[in-house]
């Protein structure tokens, strides 16, 4: 047998293994190089998408200061934020005294806000829909972002920093203006260019992507537009 002109990537048949089994497994993404590393560094950091990872995991293992997800003023009981707040030990959150502060805010001015919640090991910064609307929408992404950029320039203490995707939300469902569910491309877009460089955890349904080629960070590069012009 021909061997790979790469290294091997498993110990002993596991690279024969996994490429045999391949076709058998439910969740898979087929994740593609990049643009190759520079000499000199980008000045603004891309956007690391955590393809296989599970922010919780991460999150209890120290991985991050702060993480950006949504709440609302009715029930997060299947929220991220509530999941943590019950998995840390230290923290002085739960659901109904999560809700209750979000209640709180829900009356006020008609915009999108930012909360934050202090569980000890890490610090939530909760994105909250303004009370009219019964979506958060693209627009109100881009506001919060921008929120949350600043607080985190203002603030070094919360880096290193994460994010839900906003996808396959129940409660905080994130909508495009033709009302529909938008892109993950999209999403990326509205945090980074509201200047958030932070990592970003797709929903757990993207894992099954595949035969879709996925990238590791964002901006994506160039030859992904070059190829939807037409090009080679």
């Amino acid at each position: 047998m021909a061997q790979p002109n790469h290294p091997k990537v498993y110990d002993g048949d596991g690279d024969q293994l996994m490429a045999r089994e391949l076709s058998d497994l439910a969740d898979r993404v087929v994740l593609v190089p990049g643009t190759a590393p520079a000499r000199n560094p980008e000045a603004k950091p891309r956007i690391r998408i955590m393809w296989g990872n599970h922010l919780l995991e991460d999150v209890l293992a120290g991985r991050y200061r702060s993480i950006v997800c949504g709440v609302n003023a009715q029930d997060n009981s299947r929220g991220i934020i509530a999941q943590l707040a019950s998995l840390l030990p230290t923290s002085q959150w739960d659901e109904p005294s999560i809700t209750q502060n979000a209640a709180q805010f829900s009356s006020g001015p008609d915009k999108v806000k930012v909360l934050k919640y202090d569980l000890d090991v890490v610090e939530v910064l909760a994105v909250l829909r303004p009370p009219s609307k019964p979506n958060l929408t693209l627009a109100d992404l881009s506001v919060a972002f921008g929120i949350v950029s600043e607080m985190i320039d203002r603030r070094p203490g919360r880096l290193p920093s994460a994010s839900v995707s906003f996808l396959d939300a129940r409660a905080n469902a994130l909508v495009d203006h033709n009302r529909e569910q938008p892109s993950f491309e999209s999403i990326l877009r509205t945090m980074y260019e509201a200047g958030y460089t932070g990592d970003v955890y797709p929903p757990t349904s993207m894992w099954r992507v595949a035969p879709i080629s996925v990238f590791a960070r964002y901006p994506f590069p160039q030859s992904l537009d070059v190829m939807r012009g037409g090009g080679f």
